[in-house]
């Protein structure tokens, strides 16, 4: 069973922030950015069909919090869950090939970019209902309260899901049976095409998850230092019994809603202006300026990150579709599904 620190792969503990695991971050956080890049590509050229919703600028998040989770530990994703399956994980060529519909991606090409799924790495699966995964994450919290084991559960959301009826669902229940559950609110000022502050009521997520009496934490999400810092406090403290934590986390979206959406909603102003503090680049900045790494081997580093992205492209694009009987494999059979007259 691996480790949070067998993940970072560089000997730091969890929160340890040391360079070797900064520069561990920096390799994860390329990788779901160059991913993200080459599916925006697959769309553009029609070798990928329906919605991508990128996580360009966001990918702080996944991978501070990830880092910090051992691989039997639970997953729930949202719509835009191609970076917490990647920091939890997942490998690029299956990833690549169930975007495209191809035979071999990780659900035989079946779900596509927003129904991801790979339990070896206890990614349980993205979810296209807003919400949704709440409530299916608190069940599997509870399903480990059951078994008396010491998994824990990591749900993943936006702001604009805590407008929504499973969230106080699924945050009440974790409450009241006190589960282990990491719930982390990704706030990054939109829900869909609308900012936030437009539709939420209150003090925010962070108010709403302390009235039901869960105690929350929050960080500036762009921040992968600061974030793995927080993470590793929660979940330590939900893996030693201490109930369910919320760990509310601002950044930016620097994409629109979708690949798609061109974001006429916003200024391109604010964008350039948030670019500046976008996550790879803060981190960058860092280990040139603090912990002594050079440019060439940061260049390096991106350099063997965007061959293995191509390799995953060109791969996905040249393999077969799944045969046309494949349309009726895991379909549920059970039962009669003729309706009679009630």
């Amino acid at each position: 069973m691996a480790s949070a620190a067998d993940r970072a792969g560089e000997g730091e503990g969890a929160g340890a922030g040391g360079g070797r695991r900064r520069l561990h971050f920096y390799r994860e956080m390329l990788r779901i950015r160059y991913f993200e890049e080459a599916a925006i590509r697959g769309m553009k050229e029609q070798l990928v069909l329906g919605a991508i919703h990128p996580s360009i600028g966001q990918e702080a998040v996944a991978v501070g919090v990830c880092a910090n989770l051992e691989n039997t530990d639970i997953v729930l994703s949202t719509h835009r869950g191609h970076g917490h399956t990647l920091a939890k994980g997942a490998q690029l060529q299956p990833m690549m090939r169930e975007l495209f519909g191809k035979e071999g991606g990780y659900c035989r090409g079946k779900g596509g970019s927003m129904h991801i799924a790979d339990f070896s790495v206890g990614m349980l699966g993205a979810n296209g209902v807003v919400g949704a995964n709440i409530v299916i994450a608190t069940g599997a919290a509870h399903a480990i309260r059951l078994r008396r084991s010491r998994e824990i559960v990591a749900c993943f959301f936006g702001d604009g899901a805590t407008n929504r009826g499973p969230f106080l669902e699924g945050l009440n229940w974790a409450s009241i049976h006190g589960l282990a559950i990491l719930f982390v609110c990704e706030n990054n000022g939109f829900a869909a095409t609308t900012r936030t502050t437009a539709l939420s009521a209150g003090e925010g997520p962070s108010a709403r998850a302390r009235s039901l009496g869960i105690e929350t934490m929050d960080v500036d999400g762009n921040d992968v230092v600061e974030v793995d810092k927080v993470a590793a406090r929660a979940v330590a403290e939900i893996r030693a019994g201490g109930g369910p934590r919320f760990l509310h986390v601002r950044t930016y979206r620097l994409t629109g809603h979708t690949a798609a959406d061109a974001a006429a909603y916003r200024a391109q102003t604010e964008v350039d202006e948030r670019l500046k503090d976008e996550p790879i680049g803060r981190l960058r900045a860092q280990l040139l300026q603090q912990e002594g790494i050079t440019e060439a081997v940061l260049e390096e580093v991106a350099r063997s990150i965007r061959e293995a992205v191509d390799a995953a492209y060109a791969d996905a694009r040249d393999a077969p579709y799944p045969p046309a009987s494949a349309a009726f494999d895991d379909v549920q059979d059970v039962g009669d599904p003729r309706q009679e007259a009630y």
